[in-house]
């Protein structure tokens, strides 16, 4: 019994243009070409897998060669219709080019031409997957093309159309084939189904269609797989995803769910369950990817798309609308953004479990960072000098304070501090010095494009490597000119790490897209005295006043002279460790970002 077993993609093949699914353009020129009675000597069919080339094809040869031909209706009972049925090589003739593509091979194939057809009117030739053929193949099937015998045609059926020589292209009548709709293959399938009375849901259906990416035969291979589950129970979306080994969507909502409450714990116990259960790990991320993807669909479309582009049900989309509120834009981008950089690490990485856990709580840990509002909110409070009663946040998803922003932040510092000072003094001589020596507070520069701090965030958005910028929050950036770059480090070590990797190499590219030219020279060097301060976009000390204030400050942070000289035993040690304090507490700018992200250094 199971020798007689046909598989179903080969049962429901399509016998004539009115049974061909999904290539509705193809129908209609082949059989208006038929009817007319004008047929060419070579035809090239290009698209996909499973869009129905060779099967066209087929159905072509049997139209031109039936005993009632040429017809758009051949009637599968004569001897040249039965032939290609069977697939019986008499006047059709198949041939894989893949296994027969050398020069010798097309040379045997030519010099069969000149025999007249024996059943049929036509000698057809259906050379399938013909990019596969040499160039030297391709040379000794060129002259034929284009001169035939007469009664002589060629079907030429290919996948990747680009690797056909356009001598050959020009020479053939063109059809592309498009990508079946998920429509029409559900449709196809619930008529397969019904015939052969395989038990499974509409849903389950859909599923099927929208993993075959608009291949009709992949779509019915799979159900084939399928009906042996049909015979005692109703097949459902969970078979479908147990075959493709998919995660089912209730596993992945609870997954994205601990993600976007910052759970990493949570979300480990749940990616072990679902490892546990023989997903593999580029599959749970692959999955993972394409739910936040579907998430930012929900966030961006309008409700009558959701369908569509999601190839969810409505229980399904409801259950993503409930969670879209939950992320901005900018912070489901960057989820994705990162689950893509895990799977690239995943599919290099010997250990990917160890990957796939790492990558997981990475992105559980990132969730709960601020908004852009809650961030946006913590700036103005700093611009206007008041005081921020909310708890520290962490910083926002790949979002960058604005240069103008760092710079007001800066301003309304310094402006703090100085009223803070003021207080401190007795009321009569605040109001005198108010009204002798008034100093206007500094305020925030507005860029010209053209300051150091401006064209240093150009050249750090250059830069393609995320490790590579997060090393240069780090740097001072001396000179940016077209004639030459100059970064200084702190750390003589980091000025090694960069100039002895790639990572130098990255800046130039920067730098010379920057500039749009080639080979800009740059230099990495341990920061000097003779460097100066670089102006870095922060708005500068122009009140003396405010400069002895910033000095005392740095006094008072600092031991004094006479500490050093009453404690000369342990003079050597204390020297390194406040050298170390000093480099950490000298920039102000770092100081900045420390106090407005509750942040530590990491050594």
């Amino acid at each position: 019994m199971s020798g007689n077993y046909i598989p179903l993609y080969r049962k429901y093949r399509p016998q004539s243009l009115d049974t061909l699914v999904g290539q509705e353009h193809i129908k209609k020129t082949l059989t208006s070409a038929i009817e007319l009675g004008k047929i060419s000597h070579a035809y090239l069919f290009t698209g996909p897998r499973g869009t129905g080339k060779t099967s066209t094809a087929r159905i072509l040869a049997k139209s031109l060669n039936c005993k009632n031909g040429p017809t758009i209706h051949p009637c599968g009972e004569c001897e040249s219709c039965k032939d290609i049925i069977n697939s019986i090589p008499i006047d059709v003739i198949e041939i894989d080019a893949a296994s027969n593509r050398k020069v010798e091979d097309t040379q045997n194939l030519l010099e069969k031409i000149q025999y007249v057809p024996v059943n049929g009117k036509y000698k057809i030739y259906i050379i399938d997957e013909v990019h596969m053929l040499t160039n030297h193949a391709f040379n000794a099937l060129l002259k034929t093309l284009e001169e035939p015998p007469e009664n002589v045609i060629f079907i030429l059926a290919t996948t990747e159309v680009h690797k056909v020589l356009d001598t050959i292209k020009s020479r053939c009548q063109r059809f592309d084939f498009r990508r079946i709709t998920t429509d029409d293959i559900v449709k196809h399938l619930r008529y397969i189904s019904d015939n052969e009375g395989i038990n499974i849901t509409d849903d389950a259906l859909f599923a099927i269609a929208k993993n075959s990416a608009g291949g009709m035969r992949d779509s019915i291979s799979l159900l084939d797989q399928l009906s042996i589950l049909g015979i005692s129970k109703e097949i459902t979306t969970d078979d479908v995803n147990s075959i493709l080994e998919r995660i089912s969507f209730d596993i992945l909502k609870n997954l994205s769910r601990s993600i976007i409450t910052s759970k990493p714990s949570e979300a480990i116990k749940i990616l072990n369950e679902i490892y546990n259960s023989g997903n593999e790990p580029l599959q749970i991320l692959t999955n993972l990817c394409e739910y936040f993807k579907n998430l930012l669909i929900m966030k961006t479309c309008s409700e009558e798309l959701l369908p569509d582009l999601t190839g969810l049900n409505e229980p399904q989309i409801k259950e993503l609308l409930s969670q879209k509120d939950l992320l901005e834009v900018h912070q489901i981008i960057f989820l994705i953004e990162r689950i893509s950089y895990y799977i690239k690490e995943v599919k290099l990485a010997s250990n990917q479990h160890l990957w796939l856990e790492v990558g997981m709580i990475d992105l559980a840990n990132m969730a709960e960072n601020s908004t852009l509002l809650d961030l946006q909110n913590r700036i103005a409070a700093l611009e206007s000098g008041g005081e921020i009663f909310s708890q520290p946040s962490k910083p926002v998803l790949s979002a960058q304070i604005p240069q103008t922003d760092r710079i007001s932040a800066d301003s309304a510092r310094v402006e703090s501090k100085t009223i803070l000072k003021q207080e401190e003094k007795p009321a009569s001589e605040v109001n005198s010095e108010r009204q002798d020596d008034f100093t206007p507070p500094p305020v925030s520069r507005k860029s010209d494009g053209k300051d150091i701090g401006t064209l240093w965030q150009m050249l750090l958005a250059n830069i393609k490597s995320p490790s590579t910028q997060a090393l240069l929050k780090l740097a001072k950036p001396v000179k940016i000119e077209p004639d030459g770059v100059i970064i200084t480090f702190r750390n003589e070590r980091l000025v090694s790490q960069i100039n002895d990797t790639a990572k130098k190499q990255l800046i130039i590219d920067a730098a010379n897209i920057m500039f749009n030219q080639k080979s800009t020279q740059v230099i990495i060097k341990t920061a000097q005295f003779s460097d100066g301060k670089p102006q870095t976009g922060l708005p500068s000390i122009d009140s003396a006043e405010e400069e002895e204030e910033l000095s005392e400050a740095k006094s008072e942070r600092l031991p004094k002279k006479s500490e050093f000289q009453n404690k000369t035993d342990t003079k050597a040690s204390f020297s390194d460790d406040n050298t170390l304090q000093k480099e950490r507490i000298e920039s102000d700018q770092e100081k900045m970002i420390l106090e407005l992200f509750d942040g530590k250094y990491i050594e």
